[in-house]
């Protein structure tokens, strides 16, 4: 007896096209909604954010999210963090290298000379376990071996995405490990609050709750030390445009073409707390982020090269999107100065982020 074919869902979706039987596990889509009609939609593999329908200024819902219409092509993508969970260790780790307690690690080399987003196979490839807890609310978890992609200890992960009723849509994420270990997870969503597909970011209005951010070398590993965003391009304080100065003549905008830096947030270590506010003049959409890490990482989507396809046929090229990845700072387990990315046994590592959307105009 043949299928009955899936209708599209509201994001223009098929349902049957993220369904699959894959070595690791079986992979699905799963749909959140809330009362205002927003709507989210992630899959499993990767714990990825594939989709959210958030309103308009007309009332309108509009994708704010970059992705795939299909599970092979997100597979298959040349961008492999469409929307994912990045672990074990988000950004990069200088040369692939750290030590803890006196014992070297070896890390799989995969961006320039250094280790990145957990390397070769990491979180973002992985089939995670996912339960829709609720209708509005779904849970992923992941137990990553010990010694996978050369990280100590065995760690077991849960992220709990939440849409809210003020259509924000929160990401709890809770880890605990065998062994000491270094960690730092983040979600890699892709945005255009014009609507994915919208061929550029350059119109938004940005603003980042930081004074420092960390300037990096040309392979995107920080320096060191803080430094002032006053009187520099990488000055969000106060609004200014994507655009406005992305192409500044200026060494850390010329060697990552354009944004790719951790800023050091303004609030309290540890404790909740706006990190960013973003708005597009064509649909009014405004999402302010919330999170309780030290830093975001600001990525304005430099090396997508418009060749991959994307949902409903969209080519996306550079600056079609941005990224603010809440987390901790890139090379920290070799920084001992940074705030600290260990976790020890019978310790539980807890964080939170929240994307919030509203409309103005």
């Amino acid at each position: 007896m043949e299928k009955t074919p899936q209708a599209p869902n509201k994001a223009g979706l098929l349902p049957e096209a993220f369904e699959a039987t894959l070595p690791e596990g079986t992979s699905k889509l799963y749909t959140l909604t809330n009362r205002q009609g927003a709507e989210a939609h992630f899959i499993n593999q990767g714990a990825k954010l594939v989709s959210l329908l958030v309103p308009s200024r007309t009332g309108d819902f509009v994708d704010v999210i970059l992705g795939h219409d299909s599970l092979q092509e997100y597979i298959d993508s040349e961008e492999a963090y469409f929307g994912a969970i990045c672990g074990r260790y988000a950004n990069r780790i200088a040369l692939g290298k750290f030590a803890l307690d006196g014992i070297n690690y070896e890390l799989p080399i995969n961006n320039g000379p250094n280790s990145l987003h957990g390397g070769l196979r990491g979180f973002n490839a992985v089939i995670w376990k996912g339960e829709q807890t609720k209708a509005n609310q779904v849970c992923f978890r992941y137990v990553s071996p010990d010694g996978e992609e050369g990280y100590p200890g065995e760690l077991s992960v849960e992220v709990i995405y939440t849409l809210t009723e003020e259509n924000e849509l929160t990401i709890e994420y809770t880890a605990s490990t065998t062994k000491p270990t270094v960690l730092n997870l983040t979600n890699h969503a892709y945005f255009n609050l014009s609507g994915e597909g919208d061929p550029s970011v350059h119109d938004h209005t940005l603003v980042i709750d930081a004074k420092e951010y960390l300037p990096t070398d040309e392979t995107a590993i920080p320096y060191g030390a803080p430094a002032p965003v006053e009187g520099t391009p990488m000055d969000f304080t106060t609004p200014h445009t994507i655009g406005e100065r992305v192409d500044a003549d200026f060494d850390q905008l010329r060697w990552a073409r354009g944004y790719d830096h951790t800023y050091i947030l303004d609030k309290a270590l540890g404790k909740l707390g706006r990190a960013a506010r973003c708005s597009s003049p064509k649909t009014g959409i405004v999402m302010e982020v919330y999170t309780d890490q030290p830093g975001v990482q600001l990525y304005t989507g430099n090396w997508m090269s418009g060749n991959l396809r994307g949902k409903h046929d969209h080519r996306y090229p550079a600056r079609a999107a941005l990224c603010l990845e809440t987390q901790h700072y890139p090379n920290s387990p070799n920084k001992p100065e940074y705030p600290t990315t260990r976790l020890n046994p019978g310790e539980v590592f807890r964080s939170a982020t929240a994307f919030r959307f509203t409309v103005e105009g």
